[in-house]
């Protein structure tokens, strides 16, 4: 069973990567600092958002001292239209403390050094590994790799972590990185949360919750 549905997540992979070939971190940054940053604003945000956010904002503040500078109030308003902004400013001040009096301002390269970090999670810490440095150090899981993992069968979990451990136990290791791109593409163009494209789905072979075979539209 293990074997099939490993094979079966290798034809997934597949028919992503020739749909999506463009694939890749929609987060706009130029180096790991900024990832880092971008993704903590990400939190219950849509990356079209943190972008706009983010043009002004890396341009005001180059490094981790420069968020040091600035009064709490100004940096919450700087980030105020990502949402929960309160606590977003703690974490990136709180952030770029660490690592200006711990890591001499350089973003660390290990998952446990990342997740001391406020505000990193796993998830936050894959991207950063993944991206910005091309460490396979695990699979990050949001809200599209949690639904399509679901409908595609591949994990039952409910929390971002368990469903991770199930995914590493199938996705090859060199494609760790990619494989939520190829999720997050897929999800937002054609796998969506309302209402799936099952028709125009490439995996629609391969999906066991295609509405074409059971009928009825999967849920959210």
């Amino acid at each position: 069973m293990v074997t099939e549905l490993k094979q079966r997540v290798r034809r997934i992979i597949r028919l992503l990567k020739r749909a999506y070939p463009g694939a890749k971190c929609s987060l706009n940054h130029s180096n790991a600092f900024e990832l880092l940053i971008a993704t903590i604003l990400s939190a219950q945000c849509t990356d079209a958002r943190v972008n706009i956010v983010t043009q002004d904002l890396f341009r005001k503040y180059r490094k981790p001292e420069d968020y040091l500078k600035v009064s709490t109030s100004e940096l919450q308003q700087d980030i105020r239209t990502t949402g929960f902004f309160r606590n977003k400013t703690t974490s990136i001040q709180g952030t770029a403390k660490m690592l200006t009096e711990q890591y001499a301002g350089v973003v660390p390269q290990t998952m446990d050094e990342l997740l001391e970090l406020p505000g990193v999670a796993r998830k936050t810490a894959n991207v950063v590994l993944g991206n910005a440095f091309g460490i396979h150090a695990g699979v990050v899981v949001d809200t599209h790799v949690t639904r399509l993992s679901h409908r595609l069968g591949l994990s039952e979990e409910k929390t971002a972590e368990k469903i991770e451990q199930d995914l590493i136990a199938l996705v090859p290791k060199k494609d760790w990185v990619i494989f939520p791109h190829l999720f997050i593409a897929h999800g937002r163009a054609i796998c969506k949360a309302r209402n799936p494209l099952c028709p125009e789905c490439v995996l629609e072979k391969l999906c066991p919750s295609s509405y074409l075979k059971t009928g009825v539209a999967p849920g959210g």
